[in-house]
Parts: structure tokens; sequence; C-alpha cells
């Protein structure tokens, strides 16, 4: 069960921030709306939350959790741009968009394999 509100939280985490990218574009006034800017706070908050249950459900970190460690600093990398995406303009939002999204697909192969760059 905690892993499927995981999943679930991973897809509307990454909508949520697609969305609010093409929002910064095409419609910047809506970024304003109370709910759009609680909204993704709460959805990352609960899906690093069933992160956390999963690991410790788990027990992922009696073993090799090298993985775990990959997918911990390519999130803190996924932040990092994503905020970068949000706040700057230009081909700056744009690399910093696409880095964010290349850490995220980086992080879901992780989750699969089980194999991290650590």
């Amino acid at each position: 069960m905690i892993k499927l509100i995981h999943i679930v939280f991973i897809f509307s985490s990454f909508i949520s921030f697609t969305g609010r990218i093409a929002l910064s574009v095409f419609k910047p006034s809506l970024l304003q709306n109370k709910l759009i800017k609680i909204a993704p706070h709460v959805i990352d908050t609960l899906l690093l939350l069933s992160g956390i249950t999963l690991v410790v459900q788990g027990n992922w970190l009696a073993g090799e959790f090298g993985w775990i460690l990959s997918k911990f600093i390519l999130l803190v990398a996924y932040i990092g741009f994503g905020v970068m995406a949000m706040r700057c303009s230009g081909i700056k939002r744009w690399i910093a968009f696409v880095a964010a999204v290349a850490c995220f697909i980086s992080i879901f192969i992780i989750a699969i394999t089980k194999q991290g760059f650590i």
C-alpha cells in the first residue's frame, strides 16, 4: 500500500513541477494562486515521508544501500535544479528544467534497478 501511495506522489510531484513550469511561461499570474503555491510542498513532503517509510519497512539500509544514497543525492540535485527552473528565466530556466528532468529520470531508473552510482 505504501509503495502505491509513493508511486502516486512521484507522478503527482512531477506533474506539479512541469505544470508550474508551463504556468510560469504561459500564465505566470496563476502561480500566485494559494493552492498552486501550497500543493507542491504538501505533495513533495508526502512523497518524502512515503519514501522514508518504504526504506524503513523494507529494511533497505541493512544491506547494500548505495542506490538509496544515489537517489538522495539526485533528489537534492532535482530540488536545486527545480528551484533554478522556477526562479530563472530564458535559457537558464530551460537548462535547469532539463537537468531536473534528467535527475527525475535517473531517480526513477535507480528505483527500478536498485543500482546506484555509489
